[in-house]
């Protein structure tokens, strides 16, 4: 889409507003010489040529227009485009009098000099930082200076601004693309008051914001969240998602939620879920603009595997898809955006999330960098020293605990809501996946009664696993029995071995476990042998482990 079809739609959907009069005058100034820019106190909004309006209104040949729409664009390099309509109605009477004034200043001024001439009806406009829009054409100080002394601006040339009315191009979900012009529409809200302007949704493509993506969790029924996260794969039987739902939507300041226990019981996917959810995605698969993982590395010491850090060999500030994830969160509002922090404890979690959760609690501001002017990011936005983190931020954690991992302190815990996810009904699990994908029946049919037995067995002794090792065992089943022809209870004692029996470890306190199981799995040899040896080791070493 060209530039002229753009401005042409954007003039379009301002003219069918149903407060735009029929009579308005509508000034369009979109050409480059002409755009507008920030000043000092204020913004230059455009330059119009008011000629034949103001010498009409003199001659008394037009009568006073009720209304003006002055129709502006200001661009952000490499491609973004706000186009603003400024809206003036209630004082149009000013416009129009100040026009007449103007015009009979500058007959005056050339009569005075003796010497043909022409009227300069080339007005600059203005919006100052007391929300009105002003014009002139002689002597006018480019540099709008806050507290400037009374009679600086002429009062006859004045006008209060009624609305402004605001499109970004383009309008997909990119922080990159469109943070530098969100803050120039706050600009704009400072200068006129955040209740006039208003923002047009004129443009749709493949990535833009749905209405769905401009809606708060809070503002959604739990019950239609549930739903989209069932739809999707996700079982949840024990009250998570609600409980999950609370937890993240409380505070209207804060969302920050850490899911813990068992690996394997759908932590990550209830994050990943939930945003698709809330988002208006139903595919698991499909894209999610407003969604970042975020794998934590073990490595991370320092906050700027999450906040980024200025690299002096490329001379830019490196984005991991934290801040990523914050640049757009400042960029959309209005949209949730969900930042999911995968194994987060596979690190020291107060040492790399300090800064992070300090802004979090204080509300304050997140240092970035030194430097006194933006630095070029590495995804092509300017990123500022100090950043806000906005209320649209959501940060989910998932962490698990074993002999991999760090313990997670107080300072951390006490900063977020926790929710345990041990808990696993496996039978209802099962009916689930077989009810979505009817080819895995006679799978699960094949393992589902040793699945069961061992998974109350090891249970019991906080060994259990979660649904995506007994989903992957009803898979591996269905497979089988079409590229192998193994016999059912050949493949069930080979799964035993290579994906339950290996989570075994213990030592005295867990003999019980090893004697149930050998009981419960007697009619699978691999998976006897595999308990045997475990017995032994218990026997010679007082300890036992599968994997070793």
């Amino acid at each position: 889409m060209s530039a002229t079809e753009r401005q042409q739609q954007f003039e379009e959907a301002i003219r069918a507003l149903p407060d735009i009069r029929a009579d308005a005058r509508v000034a369009k100034n979109f050409g480059f010489s002409n755009s507008a820019r920030v000043i000092e106190g204020g913004l230059f909004a455009c330059t119009n040529n008011m000629e034949a309006y103001s010498a009409g209104l003199v001659e008394g040949r037009t009568s006073p227009l009720e209304q003006f729409i002055f129709l502006c664009v200001l661009n952000f390099p490499p491609q973004d485009e706000v186009y603003f309509a400024i809206v003036i109605s209630a004082e149009a009477v000013k416009i129009n009098n100040g026009l007449q004034k103007l015009f009979h200043e500058g007959a005056e001024k050339i009569a005075q000099s003796g010497k043909p001439g022409k009227i300069s009806n080339n007005l600059k406009f203005y919006i100052t930082e007391t929300g009105h829009i002003y014009f002139h054409n002689y002597d006018f100080r480019e540099s709008l200076r806050s507290g400037a002394p009374e009679g600086l601006l002429d009062p006859d040339c004045m006008a209060k601004v009624d609305s402004i009315r605001f499109a970004i191009w383009p309008p997909a979900a990119s922080a990159r693309r469109s943070l530098l012009a969100r803050e120039f529409v706050g600009y704009l809200a400072s200068l006129v008051g955040r209740e006039k302007v208003h923002e047009l949704r004129i443009w749709t493509d493949a990535a833009s914001v749905s209405p769905a993506m401009r809606r708060l969790p809070s503002s959604i029924p739990v019950e239609d969240i549930e739903t989209s996260i069932r739809a999707q794969g996700g079982y949840y039987p024990e009250g998570e998602v609600q409980r999950f739902h609370a937890a993240l939507n409380f505070l209207p300041h804060k969302h920050f939620v850490i899911l813990t226990g068992l690996s394997g019981t759908g932590k990550t996917q209830l994050a990943l879920k939930y945003a698709r959810a809330v988002h208006g995605i139903s595919a698991s698969a499909a894209p999610d603009p407003f969604l970042f993982v975020c794998p934590v590395r073990p490595e991370w010491t320092d906050p700027t595997g999450l906040t980024g850090y200025y690299d002096v060999l490329s001379n830019r500030y490196m984005v991991p898809p934290f801040l990523e994830a914050v640049l757009l969160a400042t960029a959309h509002e209005d949209s949730p955006v969900f930042v999911v922090l995968d194994e987060m404890n596979l690190a020291r979690v107060e040492y790399y999330l300090s800064d992070v959760l300090s802004c979090v609690e204080t509300q304050g501001e997140l240092l970035l960098h030194s430097s006194g002017v933006p630095l070029e990011g590495s995804t092509g936005t300017s990123i500022p020293s100090e950043l806000r983190l906005p209320p649209n931020l959501y940060i989910i954690g998932t962490i698990n605990i074993d002999e991999t991992t760090s313990p997670v302190s107080d300072k951390v815990l006490d900063r977020a809501m926790v929710i345990d996810m041990s808990a696993v009904d496996l039978g209802g699990f099962l009916d689930g996946l077989a009810t979505r994908e009817p080819d895995l029946q006679s799978g699960r049919e094949a393992c589902e009664k040793h699945l069961l037995a061992a998974h109350r067995a090891m249970s019991a002794h906080s060994l259990g696993f979660g649904y995506r090792v007994a989903e992957e065992v009803v898979r591996y089943h269905a497979f089988s029995a079409v590229h192998l022809k193994s016999h059912p209870n050949e493949v069930t004692d080979d799964l035993m071995v290579q994906k339950i029996l290996v989570k075994l470890r213990g030592t005295e306190k867990q003999r019980p476990l090893l004697n149930g199981l050998l009981k419960d799995l007697g009619g699978l040899p691999r998976a006897v042998a595999f308990l045997n040896r475990l017995l032994s080791d218990l026997d010679e070493f007082g300890s036992f482990q599968a994997s070793r």
